[in-house]
């Protein structure tokens, strides 16, 4: 080290002491963003850090924390999902100790008042709502993956800490990097005062992107592109992978003209490995196992490795595949060390449950350095792999995208088998920002000096779009920010109702919309100078020639208005002049292909009920043909001509009876003068026709009628008015995104108006004993609980039934099922469920009528899972009724569990509070009762 840097460092030192302490406990050098946030921090300064996954900006944080311990002051670590907490607290307990450490998960309590409180986001909230004494002494607080204030579900929540947390909090926003950075931390500076944003676009471990084709591992671009981004650099895809894409496509044409018999391919070969099979099209390409790729990857020393495959069943699928391929990825020495650590972390799960779970089989795999890992496990069995993973012990981890969401997982390579995914109505692509959160896990800092990121060729896969996906930085940041009922009454309990709408202004939904106004005020000011010139442009000097133009525009409506008129009123006359048809009428069809002479065999007039659009006559032409026509081929009315028998056993499928009856009418009508066309004297043309005379008129005498120029001055008054029309349409727009969030809870403050959540006292609006109740209710329907409770609709429910009954607010099916739930046979419960619905039904007519977006039906479809663990029946039994995962089921018990304290808390001194405690305390049992955080018994909890 230089004079020089020596001096520098020292000064650096002098000025940031907290943070020179800090960084000498890691053995590393922090890199310049990292020190540069953490100053920033230590200035007293907020700071948002916008940074690639596995940059280490979650050492900022830390650093935050170490600022409250060192200060004497409180700092609480926010995540977005339970297992990110549950992760986190495990980390500070070993830097920091256990009596300096609490966690708040709403399924764990564990020393809650503690200086340093890991918690999820929704807690904190809750605690910003209820003022508790644990927000005393807070000084900092740190959100991890703060861009998930864009999740649809939930990310209000972000946004809602983020107005309502004191102005003494510093706040330490994470998030991944997202192409608007600039502008979110231009809005927190809004609202939250000094905020440094602070975006690292460098990956610390480079990256390098492959396409994995059978057996070869193909460079995807031409030149090294370790993943830094580099606008600049123009991103050469490698032709050698261009080549097979166009050889794959040349070979599925060439198949396509070819006999069927040649179908199955020359070798004939086509099952698991053993060389080249047919797919899709005719394409002959080597397409490797899964247990192939693992070993390919193993082979390229690229293992560890996580393989996202979108789909539950698949990632079970596929270790269950290695399984069957005797894959092993461990030695003895690591099989022994997995299989302790495993039995150790389960030992507390009852041995009834372990069947039911897959336990055996989940040990088995692992053992061999496989597992799986998404939604549908068990919430222990997710943290076993976690941390085998970490440990270095699970070499594969077959997981779905909900992995790359927060938890610290890094691989040496990661794999994506295919670039769609199901999104809950379609397959769709993947988008580049969800590429780059995926690929972002691989390359683990200080283990690994590059990673790699694998896809996996699929027939039809072009290279350059693959190409796009790892080249692509722009992934805006947007609010999913909207008040709902639960946050209105809160809000109007603590600030006042204007306050309350002043605040919500702050959102940064309403950031994001006001700056887009600005674009659109833009193109305003521009269109109204545009108008100025085009009237100017217009001027005669005979009179107003803006006003002539105004008549001429109104004549052409008027005119329109009345063809308008009179081709309605000859519609109606056409269709009353049908309704008096009757069988035997001898008719001129007036239009049409089968316009003439035609005898009625059928009015048709009985056909209206099935939706069609007036009387369809069924009828006979001189050229025998039998068919059924409409109002189009009735432009004008028709009158019977005459009449003539038709026989009863008429059937115009019968040839020689159409002949028969055609040439019968030929007779009849051979006489007949020509058809006098019935006219349509109709009374709405006749009043717009007087309308029009009235306007020639004044058009007439207008000045500027007879000026020479007058067409010259009309086509510059037709550019104004058109001109004019796009501007309204702009005007509009601004209209409706200026106060949009005010204005939708300016909505829901009518319909708590209408429901006597909020009353006015004094000119002021107040919440009523109602409004109270449902400030303690943050379910996504929270508005039907707590109508519910307030109409007594569950006060007749055992707590087996009130948990069924409280499911369906709760539970929302992964994919529509045509079939009917199965819900318990109890009368109550079944009542119960029904009113709960039938009131969900009178909340959206509320709820329209006030055009606020109504939430979603209750969703009967885990009341009868419920009911039967709330019941004490055996897990085992549950899940093979519902055919549900045990992670989903656990899941969505421990959401339940949540409602019903609500409900416990929402319902006062009553037996229903009661019937909810004996809920809670039923449904908190066996593999739900333990804690998902490792060492923890359930007693902590």
């Amino acid at each position: 080290m230089s004079a020089a840097e020596g001096y520098a460092r020292m000064r650096a030192r002098q000025r940031h002491p907290l943070f020179a302490g800090f960084a000498s406990m890691y053995d590393f050098a922090l890199d310049d963003f990292q020190v540069r946030a953490c100053h920033e921090l230590e200035d007293g300064r907020g700071v948002l850090v916008a940074a690639p996954t596995g940059s280490g900006k979650t050492l900022v944080g830390e650093f935050a924390v170490h600022l409250a311990l060192e200060t004497g002051r409180k700092a609480f670590y926010t995540t977005p999902i339970k297992a990110l907490s549950n992760q986190k607290f495990h980390d500070l307990v070993e830097r920091y100790g256990p009596e300096q450490v609490g966690l708040l998960t709403g399924d764990n309590t564990i020393n809650g008042e503690a200086p340093v409180v890991v918690m999820t986001t929704e807690v904190l909230r809750n605690m910003l709502y209820a003022r508790s004494r644990t927000l005393d002494g807070l000084a900092y607080v740190v959100m991890d993956e703060v861009h998930y204030l864009a999740d649809r579900d939930r990310g209000a929540v972000w946004e809602e800490v983020i107005i309502h947390l004191p102005e003494s909090v510093a706040l330490v926003s994470l998030s991944a990097t997202v192409s608007n950075a600039e502008e979110f931390g231009e809005w927190l500076e809004t609202v939250r005062g000094e905020t440094t944003t602070v975006v690292e676009e460098r990956r610390p471990v480079p990256l390098f992107q492959h396409v994995m084709v059978g057996r070869r591992l193909f460079d995807l671009f031409a030149e090294e592109h370790d993943g830094r981004h580099d606008p600049a650099r123009e991103e050469k895809v490698n032709p050698q992978l261009l080549r097979v894409a166009r050889d794959d496509w040349a070979s599925s044409r060439v198949r396509d003209r070819r006999s069927p018999k040649d179908r199955r391919g020359r070798n004939g070969r086509g099952g698991r490995g053993g060389g080249p099979r047919q797919v899709g099209n005719g394409r002959r390409v080597w397409i490797p196992s899964r247990a192939e790729v693992v070993e390919r990857l193993d082979r390229a020393s690229l293992l560890p490795a996580i393989v996202f495959i979108f789909s539950r069943v698949g990632c079970d699928a596929a270790v269950q595949q290695c399984l069957d391929a005797n894959l092993r990825l461990t030695t003895p020495e690591e099989r022994d060390e997995i299989y302790a650590f495993v039995e150790e972390t389960c030992a507390d799960l009852p041995e009834e449950d372990l069947q039911a779970l897959g336990y055996h089989e989940f040990l088995d795999g692992l053992t061999r350095g496989v597992a799986a890992h998404h939604a549908g496990m068990l919430p222990r069995f997710k943290e076993c792999v976690e941390e085998l993973f970490l440990r270095g012990l699970c070499r594969v981890v077959f997981a779905t995208e909900t992995l790359a969401l927060g938890i610290n997982m890094p691989a040496r390579s990661v794999v994506i088998e295919k670039l769609s995914k199901w999104n809950g109505e379609t397959h769709a692509d993947i988008t580049p920002g969800e590429y780059t959160q995926l690929t972002g896990r691989a390359g683990r800092r200080g283990i690994d000096v590059e990673g790699h990121g694998v896809v996996l060729w699929q027939p039809g896969l072009d290279p350059g779009s693959v190409a796009g996906l790892a080249s692509t930085r722009t992934y805006p940041l947007r609010s999913s920010f909207r008040p709902s009922y639960n946050m209105a009454v809160n809000l109007v309990r603590q600030f006042g109702r204007d306050t309350a709408r002043d605040l919500l202004e702050q959102s940064f939904a309403q950031f994001q919309a006001d700056k887009a106004v600005v674009g659109l005020a833009t193109q305003l000011r521009k269109s109204d100078e545009a108008l100025a010139g085009y009237a100017e442009a217009a001027a005669c000097d005979r009179g107003d020639f803006m006003e002539y133009a105004a008549l001429r525009r109104r004549l052409s409506d008027v005119e329109a208005r009345a063809a308008t008129a009179r081709k309605q009123d000859r519609r109606r006359e056409a269709e009353e002049s049908l309704e008096r048809l009757r069988p035997g009428d001898v008719i001129e069809v007036p239009a049409g292909k089968f316009s003439g002479l035609a005898v009625v065999i059928d009015p048709g007039t009985r056909l209206r009920g099935d939706g069609s659009d007036g009387p369809r006559p069924y009828v006979l032409t001189l050229d025998r043909h039998a068919r059924r026509l409409n109002l189009t081929d009735f432009p004008t009315p028709v009158a019977p001509l005459l009449r003539m028998k038709v026989p009863r056993s008429f059937s115009g499928r019968d040839p020689q009876a159409r002949r028969d009856l055609a040439s019968t009418l030929r007779q009849r009508t051979r006489d007949l003068p020509p058809p006098r066309r019935a006219t349509s004297g109709a009374a709405g043309a006749t009043k717009a026709g007087g309308e029009v005379e009235e306007v020639r008129a004044r058009l007439r005498s207008h000045p500027c009628h007879d000026c020479p120029d007058r067409e010259d001055h009309a086509r510059w008054s037709e550019r104004w008015y058109k001109l004019d029309r796009d501007a309204q349409t702009l005007r509009r727009r601004i209209e409706q995104r200026t106060h949009t969030i005010a204005l939708r809870y300016d909505r829901i403050c009518e319909v708590l108006g209408r429901l006597d959540y909020l009353a006015e006292r004094d000119g002021q609006t107040v919440v009523t004993g109602k409004g109270n109740r449902l400030a303690r209710i943050y379910a996504e329907l929270d508005l039907v609980a707590a109508e519910a409770i307030e109409q007594g609709l569950w006060d007749d429910l055992d707590a087996p039934g009130l948990a069924a009954v409280l499911s369906s607010l709760v539970f929302e099916a992964r994919r529509p099922d045509d079939n009917a739930p199965r819900i318990p046979s109890d009368p109550a419960v079944r009542e119960a469920l029904a009113a709960t619905t039938r009131l969900w039904g009178e909340l959206e007519e509320l709820q329209r009528e006030h055009k606020v977006e109504f939430a979603r039906q209750p969703d009967l479809g885990f009341a009868h899972a419920a009911h039967r663990w709330a019941s004490g029946d055996d897990l085992d039994d549950v899940l093979d009724a519902t055919g549900l995962a045990a992670g989903d089921f656990v899941r969505w018990i421990k959401q339940l569990l949540d409602l019903a304290g609500q409900i416990a808390d929402a319902a006062g001194p009553s037996p229903l509070r009661e019937t909810a405690r004996t809920c809670v305390a039923l449904l908190r049992r066996g593999v739900v009762a333990y804690s998902s955080v490792a060492g923890t018994s359930p007693d902590a909890v």
